[in-house]
């Protein structure tokens, strides 16, 4: 009976390859290392940059999800980008990756799985334009996980000048904060919660007043703000 013996298998976020390994040691401050957040650990990304032999270095990261010299990139995978697209996230982290030169954003999977998502196409249409054009960041489409570690890598062999860490989350403003609470509501945006805000003053008049005084800047969705702020809350 013939043994077959099997190839035991390594760590790879634990056992980087001999040649990282020995290049690091040896001080060698041309290599630079691919910064990732320590929630992507859970992503095929990084084991494919190791395949690639491509330093990687682990990070808690304030700003995106991987760091390349002056380059911060945030990757959505299709369903986190329409859901950061409802919830208006994705807009806090696109204005807190502008302390960087250059911003990336990667979204995984196509362009008509993304159109297939029930959202109206669009809308996904005009978001993408609202990122490239007011928030000036690069859209790239990817299909997978391994086509998105070969464009960092990419960029990584693209030598640049690093940049510090040094950056932080984007602090809102008092007004600011006041508008965001109100775009939590369902077809709330930045200009209606502005309207809302002058008309009333402050949050607190917003959620008493009337049906009809909200109609003044709400239109026919006034009766379902109305009934939101009236609704009772049904334990799970």
């Amino acid at each position: 009976m013939k043994i077959i013996h099997q190839k035991q298998i390594s760590d790879i976020f634990h056992k980087p390859s001999t040649k990282i390994i020995t290049s690091l040691q040896k001080g060698n401050k041309d290599i630079s290392k691919i910064i990732i957040d320590n929630r992507e650990r859970n992503s095929l990304v990084p084991s494919e940059l190791i395949k690639m032999e491509i330093p990687i270095e682990f990070q808690q990261l304030k700003v995106g999800d991987y760091i390349i010299n002056n380059t911060v990139i945030e990757r959505k995978t299709i369903s986190d980008f329409v859901s950061s697209m409802i919830n208006k996230r994705l807009f806090k982290q696109l204005e807190e990756m502008s302390q960087y030169p250059q911003q990336l954003l990667l979204i995984e999977g196509s362009q008509e799985e993304l159109e297939r998502t029930g959202i109206n196409p669009n809308a996904i249409r005009g978001f993408l334009l609202t990122i490239t054009l007011k928030f000036k960041v690069s859209i790239i489409f990817t299909k997978d996980q391994e086509e998105t570690a070969t464009y960092l890598k990419i960029l990584w062999n693209k030598k640049e000048k690093s940049m510090s860490f040094n950056v932080s989350k984007r602090n809102l403003t008092k007004d600011e904060r006041l508008s965001f609470i109100l775009e939590g509501f369902p077809n709330i945006g930045p200009k209606k919660s502005k309207d809302l805000l002058k008309e009333f003053k402050t949050i607190q008049n917003v959620l008493n007043a009337s049906e009809e005084a909200l109609k003044k800047v709400l239109g026919k969705r006034a009766p379902e703000f109305r009934e939101i702020c009236e609704r009772e809350f049904k334990y799970f």
